[in-house]
């Protein structure tokens, strides 16, 4: 057995499909590669594999985390030049390493998402820098939305570690955020740059690392 961990990207072309169909499409690839993938126990054998936190549908990442479960050992090269070439066009691997089979599931270690979000806006940069401290500064921030009929409601600043702003020009803001990621909740841009006051959704986000607990190799590509 063996546990292989692939860093990967995935651009626009590709940002609109859902995390079951992102799992199906590395399925494909990993099986024309001829990758001797390891398949779970049971009446129903899927392959091993796992996705550190899956990606919201309209978001780009540079910072992508897989692992990968093999039968048996395959080189972290020999498995980039095999697998990269049956990848579809927005999809590209910039790292392979190994990994002990026995540390914890890669979903279990991730801690914090970092992002880069940029919003169409005619605010003045003080007053952007003024909403920023003015979140930052609260105790707590109430929140709710509905998802699948359901109105769920939380703590939207303890899902914030911290945001900055990182571009500024006069139809522009480009805001960088760290987000918690874990059991506890899932920080989601959009509801920050609500909660800043943006009255219009972000033109793009992107995903820039993904923080992990214990071996913290993964920090964000400012």
């Amino acid at each position: 057995m063996q546990r292989l961990r692939v860093t990967f990207s995935r651009s626009d072309s590709l940002k609109f499909i859902s995390h079951l169909d992102m799992m199906r499409l590395w399925q494909r690839a990993l099986r024309r590669a001829d990758i001797p993938l390891a398949y779970s126990q049971g009446f129903s054998p899927h392959p091993r594999l796992s996705l550190a936190a899956p990606l919201a549908i309209g978001v780009t990442s540079s910072a992508e985390l897989m692992d990968v479960f093999l039968q048996r050992r395959v080189s972290p090269h020999l498995f980039l030049k095999t697998v990269g070439p049956q990848l579809p066009p927005g999809i590209d691997i910039s790292e392979v390493v190994e990994i002990g089979t026995g540390l914890p599931s890669l979903q279990s270690q991730v801690l914090y998402a970092d992002y880069v979000v940029c919003m169409e806006t005619d605010k003045e940069p003080t007053e952007v820098e003024d909403s920023v401290r003015a979140l930052l500064a609260k105790d707590a921030l109430p929140w709710q939305h509905t998802r699948d009929k359901e109105i769920r409601r939380y703590d939207l600043r303890k899902l914030i570690e911290s945001i900055w702003i990182q571009d500024r020009n006069s139809h522009e803001c480009t805001l960088g955020m760290r987000l918690r990621c874990d059991s506890t909740g899932t920080g989601r841009p959009e509801q920050v740059i609500s909660a800043l006051g943006f009255d219009t959704t972000p033109k793009s986000i992107h995903r820039t690392g993904l923080i992990l607990a214990q071996q913290n190799q993964y920090p964000s590509r400012r």
